[in-house]
């Protein structure tokens, strides 16, 4: 059989298309694989809200990723962080978590130190300051153990009140409490915000008030307060810390960022940004104040920050 002379004309023109096509099919990169959800870690306290809705922002609407702010306590994140089921922390207090650092950071690797936030904290204990322009030697661990009676309340019987927060925080107040002889006796109001409320009751009536807190806050803005001076710190006084071993003041604390340690290969323009992602203790602060004082929503401090800072943020975003 025999074909007609018009299609084995056709013949090479075929032959030319397919192989055209082939190799446009050959060039064609696959599709990107789907993004990752992104969770990042809620600590309770202002100064992480307004970092993770910082990064959440900047996440979704530079990156395209879906992330979800995951509430939880600053001891349980580090084994969701291991096992993947979060991304990210973005305020670890190292003085705090000396063990959780060995353990999954330089011993398992399994969380990554994204290294610095750029803010430094730091815990003290607090009085207000007018009632240090009355007595001067409240202002020392000494003064207030020869007054502990000043802080008594219907709660501590014949003991001081000494009040902290919430009893998921990191702290030592019962061991210095103890160690030092100080007849103190720990309360905890519950949050922050039942913290603040108190030092607002306090300042009301110019009543005493002997508190746990930390800088950087907006609490240093409305309110003049004095840290009480304890013993030096020293790496030899918490070398013992879980056995109660702890009877000075605490670190100053370069803020750290951690990482789940697959999140560099999953989400490696995610794990940029957060790497990068860094501002100073007035810049934090300020996010604070807008909640705390000017009463705005962590998203709305964040994203306000977001719109006056585009020189800032727009260096930690990966170049596409």
């Amino acid at each position: 059989m025999t074909f007609p002379r018009s299609r084995w004309f056709l013949r090479p023109l075929m032959i030319v298309a397919a192989l055209v096509l082939f190799t446009a099919c050959a060039s064609t990169p696959p599709p990107a694989a789907p993004k990752i959800s992104i969770k990042l870690a809620e600590n309770a306290w202002t100064g992480s809200s307004v970092n993770v809705n910082v990064a959440k922002i900047l996440l979704e609407e530079q990156l395209g990723y879906k992330v979800e702010l995951v509430t939880i306590d600053e001891n349980a994140q580090w084994a969701a962080l291991a096992s993947g089921d979060l991304s990210a922390t973005l305020e670890v207090w190292p003085s705090g978590h000396a063990e959780h650092i060995k353990l999954y950071i330089d011993t398992q690797k399994v969380v990554e130190n994204l290294g610095p936030l750029g803010v430094v904290g730091k815990i003290s204990w607090y009085v207000p300051t007018y009632m240090v322009e009355q007595r001067p030697e409240l202002a020392t661990w000494e003064g207030i153990k020869a007054n502990a009676e000043l802080f008594k309340t219907a709660e501590t019987g014949n003991k001081g009140q000494f009040l902290t927060g919430d009893p998921s925080w990191v702290q030592y107040d019962a061991d210095i409490i103890k160690n030092l002889g100080l007849n103190l006796q720990v309360v905890q109001a519950g949050s922050e915000q039942a913290v603040l409320a108190a030092l607002d009751a306090a300042y009301s009536r110019k009543s005493p008030l002997l508190f746990y807190f930390w800088t950087p806050h907006s609490i240093h803005a409305k309110y003049k307060l004095t840290p009480v001076t304890l013993p030096d710190y020293s790496e030899s006084c918490y070398a013992n810390a879980k056995a109660g071993s702890v009877s000075c003041d605490y670190p100053k604390d370069v803020l750290f960022k951690a990482v789940w340690s697959g999140l560099k290969e999953k989400a490696p323009d995610a794990y940029t940004l957060l790497k990068a992602m860094s501002y100073d203790n007035a810049a934090q602060i300020s996010m604070i104040a807008a909640v705390d004082l000017d009463k705005k929503t962590t998203e709305q401090a964040a994203r306000a920050w977001i719109d006056a800072h585009k020189d800032v943020w727009q260096t930690w975003v990966a170049k596409k």
